[in-house]
């Protein structure tokens, strides 16, 4: 038997196996497909300390290998969630995670403190690719003093597990990674979409209402694979890989290249047990070559 848990800076993981926020809802959409249980976390969709009606329509658009969304952080605020959402998920028997937004310091402060308060939520996700408002829309994630700023603020008030989710739109992504951790991040995620756009060549307009979008799926996936690598030259804390994973050997590669964990996104869309099969993949890729931990593959990979 392989054994299949990972050690997530104190948190345990049955697997390495989790999905990306805003590509699996609330969990609860897949269980006529699976046992969402067998996954080692889910991440649910980005809230907001207010509720958000997001982005006017057309907001998603399909790309040559990949995706574009626009979609806005749409939902119903955090204390929706708390009272209405989280008494249906908190029993589904994997780690559920909070991905949390905010367009300015106070409001990620204010959602972690809800949530914080949920027992049976042991993680966040702090999504630090949101603009500032205060700083003119920038994202938080795009320099080092706002990533610091935001992480050291809800470090202060979030007494679980706190995973910081990178942006890719940066020149130095390794820069970003040690400097949030030095704020306090218990593990990094990476990476968020891409800014991409898409045109209608008919119409001679963008297909998307916003203009740009993120772009995710497997056109991303050697970007995401090399900057993964990077943080993980560059930090000790864990990193959890995602970007363009669609099957059991993307998942390999990300954690051969130094992450401990992975997030499936798009690929859920194509094809709602995904998640499942990598969690088999690898117990099978581990067994025929040898490794009796899956945690054996982390940054493995031989140069």
């Amino acid at each position: 038997m392989v054994d299949l848990k990972i050690d997530l800076n104190g948190l345990e993981l049955k697997n390495p196996v989790m999905t990306a926020s805003g590509t699996f809802g609330y969990g609860e959409e897949f269980m006529d497909f699976f046992d969402i249980s067998r996954l080692g976390g889910v991440m649910v969709k980005g809230t907001t300390l207010e509720h958000r009606e997001g982005n006017a329509y057309p907001r998603m658009a399909e790309t040559p290998q990949g995706m574009l969304n626009a979609v806005g952080l749409q939902n119903k605020g955090v204390h929706y969630f708390a009272e209405h959402i989280y008494p249906r998920i908190k029993d589904y028997g994997t780690h559920m995670f909070v991905n949390v937004s905010g367009s300015k310091i106070e409001d990620y402060i204010k959602t972690a403190e809800v949530v914080n308060d949920l027992e049976h939520i042991p993680g966040i996700e702090l999504n630090i690719s949101c603009p500032n408002v205060k700083e003119g829309g920038m994202a938080f994630g795009t320099s080092c003093p706002s990533a610091v700023a935001v992480v050291e603020a809800v470090r202060k008030v979030y007494k679980k597990h706190l995973m910081v989710k990178l942006s890719p739109n940066v020149t130095n992504i390794a820069e970003i990674g040690a400097a949030v951790e030095g704020a306090g991040a218990d593990s990094i995620s990476l990476i968020n979409t891409l800014l991409g756009m898409a045109i209608d060549a008919k119409t001679r307009k963008p297909i998307l209402s916003t203009i740009t979008g993120g772009l995710s799926g497997p056109a991303v996936k050697p970007i995401a694979l090399r900057m993964v690598w990077q943080v993980a030259q560059a930090v000790k804390v864990p990193i959890v890989g995602m970007g363009g994973i669609m099957n059991t050997t993307d998942a390999i590669e990300f954690m051969l290249a130094g992450a401990s964990a992975i997030q499936v996104g798009t690929a859920n869309f194509i094809d709602p047990c995904v998640t499942d099969k990598i969690v088999v993949g690898l117990e099978q890729y581990c067994q025929e070559n040898g490794f009796s931990k899956v945690s054996d593959l982390i940054g493995a990979m031989e140069v």
